[in-house]
């Protein structure tokens, strides 16, 4: 696509072009000083302090005042950028720039990511736009590009937004950007300066622990950027490739649940994260005081989604916001995290409700694998790892058989025993090397660790209906049949020491007719670190809230 409209000519182009104000690092041409004399005036006065700062040399604002070709670049001023004018102007991505853009005249806006200044009369600047790269040169020309110009394309800050016109042309031995066309610049604007030195330099931010370790076995030492660093300043970390990659994934594993469960007739719902008693037991709850009324947030939608069930709306499932108090400080837990629940009515057995889940997430392997090659490379260049194995039926296995490999393998745990951390990844080694995957089902746990709307077994009550989903040895589904008789369920809730005045709603929504049913939950970024290998949940988590952070 090219700069001009169908009616423009090239020399009605720079009518296009925002003009910058005179005192926003270029001063205008001799042509434009009557036009602008009056804003010159105004602008300039009591910001000589300014100016010192912004202009790189004080002798260059000798230069910069009689360049002819000032209006070719600057910074844009704050009010040309207020939603000012419409005009014919028209923006072309970076990732579409390719060979078959060669000589059209384009107008691109980015972020600029390298500037490399070779002499006095040409820079070399990389600009970034959604995980996609450009390299512009600026080269001084007669009547085109000043060496003011060159001077001020060198003296932009990196991440400062600006907006480049030039001309495209092939070049397939660059390296340096992702897009093998360069766009010779004839303007170049800077809709937004970034400070000067950044809390995060973005090479330093990109940078892989193995290249670090690399470096430092030859006796080199790089930049490492720890995980607080990039927690505090997220902003910035999360401009970098790997963390557009996930976070784009982490988009696509939603929109798959949404659109499987939706062809498989289940509705979308919303319930209420402010709630008056605990909805999975035990102390791990947010409280707080609502209207003058003890409240909590809600630890999962699990409540209010039976209740739906109850509602005759047959299959449901949400997207929504969990919150957990317990102070968990591993790799794995957050205090606030996305939970994509699932309910629905079976028939005759739970199985129904496991087979939902094996063919969801092969959905979701399959529609990762497929669609997210750029995202998930992205990923693997600073996150190195290995595609998840998984099988096209769904490896299930009992607890029972669990414990028996491990117990094989000569770890220590009881048949009526949770399985811990070190547990749920030595069983995920054995059944990689046993049957070839890392992604498994365990049912049938004890019912003691589960909680207490959960349906024991009826061959032998001291296990229950129930399942855990696991991927590179880790847990990221527990899901079971629920008891659905009214009386049951507050026998259960007293005997697990919940206050049943708190679930009186709850329990009574199952006096007026339940069907059986049962369901699931996962939270997403789980997920998607375990899918992408990413060793930390905070990598996969776009603003995480654990025990120590609340900001940003």
């Amino acid at each position: 696509m090219v700069l001009l409209s169908n009616n423009a000519t090239a020399t009605d182009s720079l009518d296009f072009f925002v003009k910058p104000n005179s005192v926003a690092r270029t001063m205008s041409s001799s042509s434009e000083t009557t036009n602008n004399a009056t804003a010159t005036a105004t602008d300039t006065e009591g910001m000589e302090e300014d100016e010192s700062k912004n202009i790189s040399s004080s002798t260059a604002s000798t230069e910069l005042e009689i360049d002819p070709l000032s209006g070719n670049y600057g910074d844009v001023p704050i009010h040309e950028l207020q939603s000012k004018e419409v005009t014919q102007r028209k923006w072309i991505a970076i990732g579409s720039l390719d060979k078959e853009s060669k000589d059209k005249e384009v107008l691109i806006r980015g972020r600029v990511q390298t500037i490399r200044p070779v002499s006095k009369t040409i820079t070399f600047l990389v600009l970034r736009q959604k995980g996609f790269t450009v390299q512009c040169v600026v080269t001084a020309a007669p009547e085109l590009v000043s060496k003011q110009m060159v001077k001020y394309a060198s003296s932009l800050n990196k991440e400062s937004i600006v907006d480049v016109y030039g001309i495209v042309s092939p070049n397939e031995d660059i390296k340096a950007a992702t897009q093998k066309v360069e766009v010779q610049v004839s303007k170049i604007y800077c809709v937004n300066r970034a400070i000067e030195k950044l809390p995060i330099n973005f090479e330093d931010a990109i940078r892989s622990e193995a290249e670090i370790d690399a470096a430092a076995l030859e006796n080199k030492q790089l930049a490492r950027v720890n995980r607080d660093t990039r927690l505090d300043y997220r902003v910035l970390d999360i401009r970098t490739p790997a963390k557009q990659g996930i976070f784009r994934i982490q988009c696509q594993v939603e929109n798959i649940f949404r659109n499987f469960l939706i062809s498989k007739g289940f509705v979308g719902i919303h319930t209420p994260k402010l709630i008056a008693g605990s909805s999975e037991g035990g102390s791990a709850v947010f409280k707080l005081d609502y209207k003058g009324q003890p409240a909590c947030l809600a630890q999962s939608p699990q409540l209010h989604k039976q209740i739906a069930i109850c509602g005759d709306f047959n299959r449901v499932f949400e997207v929504g916001h969990v919150f957990r108090a317990e102070d968990s400080y591993t790799h794995r837990h957050l205090c606030e995290f996305i939970g994509l629940d699932v309910e629905m009515e079976i028939n005759e057995h739970y199985f129904e409700v496991i087979k939902i889940v094996d063919e969801l997430f092969v959905a979701i392997f399959d529609g990762l694998n497929e669609n997210c090659k750029k995202e998930l490379e992205a990923v693997g260049k600073q996150f190195p790892f290995e595609p998840l194995k998984y099988l096209r039926e769904t490896l299930l296995l009992t607890y029972q058989e669990g414990v028996e490999m491990l117990q094989e393998a000569g770890v220590e745990i009881g048949l009526e025993d949770d399985l811990n951390t070190e547990a749920e990844k030595k069983l995920g080694q054995i059944v990689l090397e046993k049957y070839g995957t890392e992604f498994y089902i365990l049912h049938r746990y004890p019912l003691k660790v589960r909680p207490f709307y959960t349906m024991p077994c009826s061959d032998n009550s001291a296990y229950s209906n129930s399942f855990d989903v696991f991927i590179r040895g880790e847990e990221i589904i527990s899901g079971a049949q629920r008891i659905h008789d009214p009386e049951f369920l507050k026998t259960r809730a007293e005997a697990c020491g919940i206050d049943v005045g708190t679930i009186s709603t709850y329990i009574d929504s199952f006096r007026y007719g339940a069907p059986p049913h049962g369901g699931f939950g996962v939270g997403l970024e789980r997920v998607v670190m375990l899918f992408c290998a990413l060793q930390n949940i905070r990598n996969s988590s776009l603003f995480p809230r654990d025990p120590q952070r609340l900001a940003p």
